[in-house]
């Protein structure tokens, strides 16, 4: 059973460092030195290593010693000092069943993992690995990072199960490269290339429910404000990265772009509880966004004929319902909270599409059709 998390702190602006130090599990070793040996520099590694990479290395170390290993050949072999692997272990045990045994009266403790900790065999069907190899460049805009790092593991195990020789028709087939005639091109994809760092803190924020602290960037006037953050899921919309979460300070959640933090900094002792009633689909809009909204209101847009059969064949909204109009054209009714991003979405039908309500949009589409038509009575700017 996982022991009880320690209390988030409720202060933004409070300093990132971890306000409380775990105790040290029982262990009969008592050497807590924590000196620079041989030369080399150790304790935590530099970088993005994050709590699921420490899980692998370690669950990897002890696999290949099933017997166990004492505290120090923990140590050595993860380059941390004894001290740091003892409070490491802390840490780990909420994740790992691991057990430690004496060798023999006062002799030193061996850790090992338990007997629930062997390796599960998962099978997957040829067309299984095919499926989802097919939608690994959807994290391509994550590159980099220790999460992209993992998926793409992943992919290279399950690449071994894709081309093994196929049965039936497919019999002798060895590898058809089936996963690579299966392409995704985003729109516009983002390169977080320079911000793998503050990717891997929420992902592993997100992933073991760990509060998150960092700058943010507000949108409305570029100030920077000191946060802390619970991440609740993160997605992945128009191929940017954000994360639905709790703003502790103000009590409400919102919607965090990663593109606006800094300094990110994921709480080592602490953790929050998912509230039981959180669903992210309550913070979708389908193609129009992932920002809550107020009250949904309906929305009327008309399209005419040349554009029918795309609109028919679209799930833009779970509200949306489709009416055909005389002349061939068709009425999209909808029910939205959010309308930051309808008016964008309509201008780009151009002439096809009219909306007829709510009157605030049917104005703001008005609007931006005339400023861009006032654009083009000015003369171009000079290179």
């Amino acid at each position: 059973m996982r022991p009880p998390a320690a209390p988030a702190r409720a202060d933004a602006g409070a300093p990132a460092a971890a306000s409380k130090r775990p105790p040290p599990p029982e262990d009969d070793d008592d050497d807590d030195d924590d000196d620079v040996r041989g030369g080399a520099q150790r304790g935590r590694p530099r970088g993005p290593f994050t709590q699921h990479r420490r899980l692998d290395s370690l669950r990897s170390l002890l696999q290949k010693h099933p017997a166990g290993l004492t505290i120090y050949d923990l140590a050595r072999e993860l380059n941390v000092t004894p001290r740091s692997l003892r409070r490491y272990l802390v840490e780990v045990k909420r994740e790992l069943d691991l057990v430690s045994v004496a060798t023999r009266p006062g002799g030193p403790r061996l850790w090992r993992l338990s007997p629930s900790e062997a390796p599960r065999r998962v099978e997957v069907r040829r067309t299984q690995a095919y499926a989802l190899l097919a939608a690994r460049r959807l994290f391509e805009p994550m590159r980099g990072s220790t999460l992209f790092e993992e998926i793409d593991l992943a992919a290279q195990r399950l690449l071994g199960v894709a081309r093994r020789p196929g049965r039936g028709p497919n019999a002798g087939v060895a590898d058809a490269r089936l996963e690579e005639r299966f392409l995704y091109l985003p729109f516009a994809p983002k390169d977080y290339a320079a911000r793998t760092e503050e990717l891997d803190d929420l992902f592993q924020s997100v992933a073991d429910l760990r509060p998150l602290r960092c700058r943010y960037r507000r949108s409305r006037d570029g100030r920077e404000e000191r946060v802390l953050i619970h991440p609740y899921a993160l997605v992945l919309y128009k191929d940017a990265i954000y994360c639905v979460g709790l703003h502790v300070s103000r009590g409400e959640v919102r919607t965090f772009l990663l593109d606006r933090m800094r300094d990110t900094e994921c709480a080592v002792t602490e953790r929050f509880e998912l509230p039981p009633d959180f669903s992210i689909d309550d913070y979708f809009q389908g193609q129009f966004g992932i920002w809550r909204g107020g009250e949904p209101r309906r929305v009327v847009i008309d399209f005419d004929e040349r554009v029918t059969e795309f609109v028919r064949t679209r799930k833009v909204h779970p509200s949306q319902e489709i009416t055909p109009l005389s002349g061939g054209g068709v009425r999209l009714t909808m029910l939205i909270g959010d309308m930051t991003e309808l008016a964008t979405w309509v201008l780009g039908f151009g002439e096809t599409a009219r909306v007829v309500e709510p009157p605030d949009l049917v104005d703001r589409v008005k609007r931006e059709l005339a400023g861009a038509l006032a654009r083009y009575e000015e003369p171009p700017a000079e290179v």
